[in-house]
């Protein structure tokens, strides 16, 4: 069966939320379904693994009928990942204010919580790929007076046999310097298979460093990862209770050198999915959803709150923030992968 790309509508989706999604197919079993009104969010992807299809990705109950664009799938997290401390931040002279969406801060950008427009699609030997774009003041233009420059985020979903990508594209249009992070969030299922049912799935986060937090938030120093949160080695997610901010990786690369695993989860003696990025995510948030239904691995190339901790000099290593320069265009990638 060759690869393919069709078109389906969701039921019972909410008014003035275009329903389609794009469907990924390598031609091998594997299925990857996109949202694009949802923030171009990934929300399932399944594979073939020795004669079991596997399904890998969480969609929250609601998803359909009160959508969450942070709840299900892999929502795309830019121009910052995380929170923001109250909302505010200073940059340039400028004292900016952001929407309060959790707690006391504001929550995971913007491009999350727009719809994409689909750019670009095409298939080949083996492989499927969907290209949707975020263009900042232009799709949602209330975010003109909440963050300093215009951004565009290009994000090309690429589907192969066991494997999907992430590559994304970050240009500055604007003429002045555009500051920002990108990061993914996304929902692993705790169960991909009911012939895993009764097995327990395991965590590696080969992290040796981790920031200190206070209600969520980094306080700029690093600690080496408490012992009862190390993940360097296979670890039961059974009796862990995460939401820490790992660093420090010890980039093992993937069977092409070019990508660095970020974390990974297995069950022993089944598959393995491995979470790999470009060198440039330097960070890892690993957190574990209080009802047990899923797991995130989450790569960002920025740490939580990185303007706020840049601005006032307390990282006691770089944030991770990057700066790009008027007209400047920047590529990473983030993929996942299974064995």
């Amino acid at each position: 069966m060759p690869a393919a790309i069709r078109r389906q509508r969701l039921p019972n989706t909410v008014e003035n939320l275009n329903p389609e999604v794009v469907i990924l197919s390598d031609g091998f079993g594997g299925e990857a379904v996109i949202w694009p009104a949802l923030g171009f969010n990934c929300i399932g992807w399944t594979c073939d693994w020795q004669g079991r299809q596997l399904n890998l990705v969480h969609q929250d109950p609601a998803l359909f009928t009160h959508p969450s664009p942070t709840r299900s799938g892999n929502p795309v997290l830019f121009p910052f990942p995380n929170r923001i401390r109250h909302g505010k931040y200073d940059w340039a002279g400028h004292t900016y204010s952001l929407p309060i969406n959790h707690g006391d801060t504001s929550i995971h950008g913007f491009a999350c919580r727009a719809p994409w427009r689909v750019v670009s699609e095409g298939v080949a030997e083996g492989e499927a790929w969907l290209t949707g774009e975020y263009h900042g003041f232009v799709d949602n233009p209330s975010t003109s007076e909440q963050w300093p420059a215009d951004h565009i985020l290009r994000l090309t979903c690429r589907l192969k046999r066991g494997r999907l990508g992430f590559e994304a594209e970050i240009l500055n249009p604007d003429p002045i310097t555009l500051p920002w992070g990108l990061g993914y969030h996304p929902y692993f299922r705790s169960n991909w298979h009911a012939d895993f049912a009764n097995s327990p799935l395991e965590i590696r986060v080969q992290a040796t460093s981790s920031w200190e937090l206070e209600n969520c938030l980094p306080t700029g120093k690093v600690r080496p990862v408490d012992k009862s949160k190390d993940l360097s080695q296979w670890h039961s997610l059974t009796d862990l209770n995460l939401d820490d901010v790992l660093t420090g990786l010890a980039n093992q690369p993937d069977n092409d050198g070019m990508l660095v695993e970020c974390g990974a989860l297995r069950y022993p003696g089944g598959p393995t999915l491995r979470v790999l990025a470009d060198p440039v995510f330097r960070h890892v948030v690993v957190f574990t959803p209080a009802d047990r239904a899923s797991v995130c691995i989450e790569p960002y190339t920025c740490v939580t709150d990185a303007i706020n901790l840049e601005a006032c000099g307390k990282c006691e290593m770089p944030s991770g923030l990057i700066e790009s320069p008027p007209g400047g265009h920047f590529r990473a990638e983030m993929a996942w992968e299974i064995s």
